[in-house]
């Protein structure tokens, strides 16, 4: 079977092609674009699909990252993959960065237990902690730099941090832990092996917190008084 990859939830418009019966990547593309995913992700799409040989209908599953991570490029990513996976008759699963972050750091420090912490803006983070065996330790949250460093002090040297909020929680421990990553989401092939061994349900976005928008009040309309 072959697993195609999603991942438009931070700066990276990234996709892979795995074959699951011989866990190998066959393709794959990580182009750092900021904003603009809708724009780009099904160019990226085909050309991955080109490079591995395949076409759409060779597909027989689908992983997309469900953040958290920017609001509008979550969005891009569960669409298409819901999209496709309708089209196709396949199933697609959702993985979250956190989680995606935290595989990544096992690669590079094996057997260890990992933060995963993400900047998000407004003096906020989303952070997650995962055990040893990769297993989820708590809940993804939002949260502060102020309530985490407590219980950072206390287990220094046990965690490894992965994610883009690493450097802001070293800059204030006394003793500062091992990073694995700063980027703000995973590599794309996280996602993949991830989404090759998981079954859910179908994806659904991972925000965490409400939109960073707020309402334009100076085009509301008032209602009309009655006479």
């Amino acid at each position: 079977m072959k697993l195609l990859a999603l991942d438009t939830a931070a700066n990276f418009c990234s996709v892979a092609v795995l074959d699951v019966e011989t866990a190998s990547v066959l393709s794959e593309s990580s182009q750092d674009i900021g904003k603009g995913h809708a724009e780009r992700l099904m160019a990226a799409i085909e050309q991955v699909l080109s490079d591995a040989m395949l076409s759409i209908t060779d597909i027989g599953k689908i992983a997309v990252s469900i953040g958290p991570g920017s609001f509008t490029g979550v969005r891009v990513g569960v669409s298409t993959a819901r999209g496709f996976a309708l089209a196709l008759g396949c199933e697609a699963v959702g993985i979250s960065t956190l989680q995606a972050l935290a595989y990544d750091a096992q690669k590079s420090f094996p057997g260890r237990q990992v933060l995963s912490i993400i900047d998000a803006r407004r003096d906020e983070l989303y952070a997650q902690f995962f055990g040893k065996d990769g297993s989820a330790a708590s809940d993804p949250m939002v949260t502060s730099l102020q309530a985490l460093l407590p219980r950072l002090e206390d287990i220094a040297g046990e965690y490894v941090l992965s994610g883009s909020g690493a450097a802001l929680i070293n800059e204030k421990l006394c003793q500062p832990l091992d990073i694995a990553t700063t980027a703000a989401t995973a590599s794309i092939e996280a996602f993949a092996r991830l989404g090759a061994v998981l079954v859910g349900e179908a994806p659904r976005p991972l925000y965490l917190r409400g939109l960073d928008v707020k309402p334009q009040q100076g085009f509301v309309l008032k209602r009309k008084a009655e006479e």
